[in-house]
């Protein structure tokens, strides 16, 4: 067998057709080129959570498009760049294990060998739905028997609180296709009925698809609506902000539209849940500016909270596109005195 240096040239040398996906934020397609260039480390993993890189690989032989995926997780440097000795590693398992025909079924001893990876992860339920449904469409096969299922719950064919059967599979397969007209225009017209049973999943779905603009505006008003409400009163606000936050994450996709960078700065300029912070950090960030950025660390130390402001900090900073604007932040003359106290205790 030839050296195999790459991930990407194991798959090339077993003659599979891949396709590579981040999973550790949204589920984001990286091209073959750039990925390449991670493993080369050319450029830094664009899209790091805790230090590592969360990925997704399908690939499939051309002749029987039977699609087998592999869930990773491999640490970064300070840099973000990809840990050669844990790819390698990764990549002598799998040899080990699998040989050249990475498409064979194992036999227990081998399944045994890959089960015992220590780069394996199994991903949440809603994440592997969603790979599932990007695999489906790569190889233009139809959508799970759960979608027209949840289709009718959409449209109000079901009643709303009916929602016991609907399925996950089908509720990440009525995402993919939400710039349809008749499904963004049902989406649009009955979000607000939606149990919070399925609006939570289905917003986890939609997190991963760019927002037609009804089903855009229909989000920003219901998000505006259940804020005002949580700020409003002490008696549900935990509930409602963690309902708010799950909302904001289906605009993940659709954070650098300028009605999502609009709601952003109106969330941040009041005092927030902790876990809209969070999810704005590790999902919206494409929609922060420097005056939301600014907004966003700010509000965080204003709570005094200093373990939290750190773990959203290191985590925005790590984000290749976003880390010029954190130091900016860091130099700006219109911080406040608790950030600037806040940078200070971290550094310190």
């Amino acid at each position: 067998m030839d050296r195999i240096d790459t991930i990407s040239e194991l798959l090339q040398f077993s003659g599979s057709q891949f396709r590579i996906y981040d999973i550790g934020r949204k589920i984001t397609k990286i091209s073959k080129d750039d990925f390449n260039r991670v493993e080369q480390n050319m450029m830094p993993y664009p899209y790091p959570s805790q230090g590592h890189a969360h990925i997704a690989i399908a690939f499939w032989q051309a002749k029987s498009k039977t699609p087998y995926l592999w869930f990773i997780k491999l640490p970064l440097d300070e840099r973000g760049l990809l840990n050669q000795g844990a790819r390698n590693h990764f990549i002598a398992i799998i040899i080990e294990a699998l040989g050249q025909d990475l498409t064979v079924d194992p036999t227990e001893k081998q399944e045994e060998l890959l089960n015992s990876n220590p780069y394996h992860i199994t991903p949440a339920e809603y994440k592997l739905a969603t790979i599932n449904t990007l695999v489906r469409k790569e190889l233009k096969q139809p959508a799970s028997i759960h979608f027209e299922h949840f289709q009718e719950y959409v449209s109000g064919q079901l009643a709303w609180d009916e929602w016991q059967t609907i399925g996950i599979q089908g509720i990440s397969d009525l995402a993919a296709e939400i710039n349809q007209a008749s499904i963004s225009e049902a989406v649009a017209k009955n979000l607000h009925n939606f149990d919070a049973n399925v609006l939570i999943p289905f917003c986890h779905a939609l997190e991963n698809q760019q927002l037609p603009l009804n089903v855009l505006e229909a989000l920003v008003a219901l998000i505006k609506q259940i804020n005002a409400k949580t700020l409003a009163s002490t008696e549900s606000a935990s509930t409602e902000s963690e309902v708010t936050a799950q909302m904001i994450r289906a605009l993940a996709s659709s954070a650098e539209h300028p009605h999502a960078i609009a709601l952003i700065g109106e969330l941040l300029a009041k005092p927030q849940a902790d876990d809209i912070y969070i999810t704005i950090a590790g999902r919206c960030w494409l929609g922060l500016n420097a005056t939301t950025l600014e907004q966003l660390l700010s509000q965080l130390a204003d709570k005094s909270d200093l373990a939290l402001f750190t773990a959203i900090f290191k985590d925005l900073v790590a984000i290749p596109a976003l880390r010029p604007h954190v130091f900016a932040v860091m130099r700006s003359e219109t911080r406040s005195d608790a950030l600037a106290k806040a940078i200070g205790q971290l550094f310190g």
